[in-house]
Formats: structure tokens, sequence, C-alpha cells
């Protein structure tokens, strides 16, 4: 599948749910993608990145970021305490908030240098244990905090379950936000993207569908 392919799908699920193309943005995960993969997504025109790791994230940006003029790139893997000011140098988005020290510590950050980049608050829609996320019935008190924090929050990110239909973990993470008062939603991926915009997305995280299938090895 091209980026073109990926770009018609998000466009007809767009028409067929009534929304708006221009509400939609499309986050390449370059994760663990060879550089010449990544490259020729981004000779294509295309400038919105996903990266699950600040370290691979920094060993590979840096030298597109020379070359190519208008690259947003978003964190959308976990964030340990000790890495927020290198991500915060990094990124311009970070989709993975999911814990009050972590929250603190980005704030910390952002009064120093007097910037930050767009918050995500992710939340644990299936409240899975070896997962991140904050759980559904923390959630509001978290959204709070980052709020009290003077933190950016453009809205909320999950993962659903595999095994478990994902339009219903949109549909909650969908309802969280609206009570909230929350218009970002980042969901779906190569898989459940056009689920995804059905219930409300705003952010769609496409990687293999793509860049092509991840060899781990």
């Amino acid at each position: 599948m091209s980026l073109i392919d990926i770009h018609s799908r998000i466009a007809a699920a767009a028409e067929t749910h009534r929304r708006s193309i221009s509400d939609i943005t499309l986050i390449g995960v370059s994760k663990v993608q060879p550089e010449a993969r990544v490259a020729s997504v981004l000779e294509q025109g295309h400038r919105i990145y996903g990266e699950n790791r600040v370290q691979e994230a920094q060993g590979r940006w840096p030298p597109f970021l020379e070359r190519f003029e208008g690259v947003d790139l978003h964190l959308i893997g976990p964030l340990q305490t000790n890495k927020v000011r290198a991500a915060m140098a990094l990124f311009d988005a970070i989709h993975t908030v999911d814990r009050s020290k972590l929250a603190r510590a980005i704030a910390r950050v952002a009064d120093e240098t007097g910037a930050c980049p767009d918050i995500f608050v992710q939340v644990n829609t299936g409240d899975e244990d070896q997962k991140a996320g904050v759980s559904v019935d923390a959630a509001d008190a978290l959204i709070d905090e980052c709020r009290s924090l003077n933190l950016p929050v453009k809205g909320l990110m999950c993962i659903p379950p595999v095994g478990e239909a994902a339009s219903l973990h949109f549909a909650l993470l969908g309802k969280i936000a609206r009570r909230n008062g929350l218009a970002g939603l980042s969901m779906g991926m190569s898989g459940d993207f056009e689920e995804a915009i059905a219930q409300g997305a705003t952010h769609v995280r496409v990687g293999s569908a793509i860049f092509g299938a991840r060899d781990y090895g």
C-alpha cells in the first residue's frame, strides 16, 4: 500500500462519516523503519511522523530536519521522566502523558524554557496491566492536573486491546474527551484507522500500511 492509498482511504472514510478531511491528521509512524523508507515518504511530501522512543528519534531525525522543512514529530511511545527534556527539545507533540509525575516533569521544563509541545493524555481504555496509560477512572483527574500545570492539553490518545472491538474503545475515548471539553482524539492505526475516523479521530497513527512491515530482527 502507498501513501496515496492511505490518503484516499482517509478521504473516503471522512466522506462516509461526514467528517472534514482537514480535521484529520495522518501521522506516519516511522519507528523501527529503515531510513531509506522514511526518506522516500519525506520525498513524497509527507511531513508528520510518529516515533516511539526518544533515543531512536534523536538518532534518526536531525539530518532529515536539515534536509526537509516543515516536519512535525510526535512522540507516541512511553516517556520516562529522565527523557523529558530531550523529548521536549525534539517533538512537537507528546501523545503519551499518563501520570502525574510525568506531567509535573514536563511542566517544570516548560516553565524553564517557555515552550511546550502539544500534549495528549494517554488513556488505558482496556485497563490492561501491561499497557501504559492512565486508567479510565483516573483520566479526568489527570486532565485537570495537566491543565492546572498550564500544559497545552489538546486531546486524548488510546491503543485498544488486541482482540477486542476497537470501535468500543474509540467511542469510550471520545466520551471522556467530550466531558472534558477536548477536541483531539489520537486513535486508530493501520488496521483500524477508518473505524477511528468514524468515531471522531483527529489524529490517526499509520505505520506499516505506509512504510511496509517492520523488521524487528
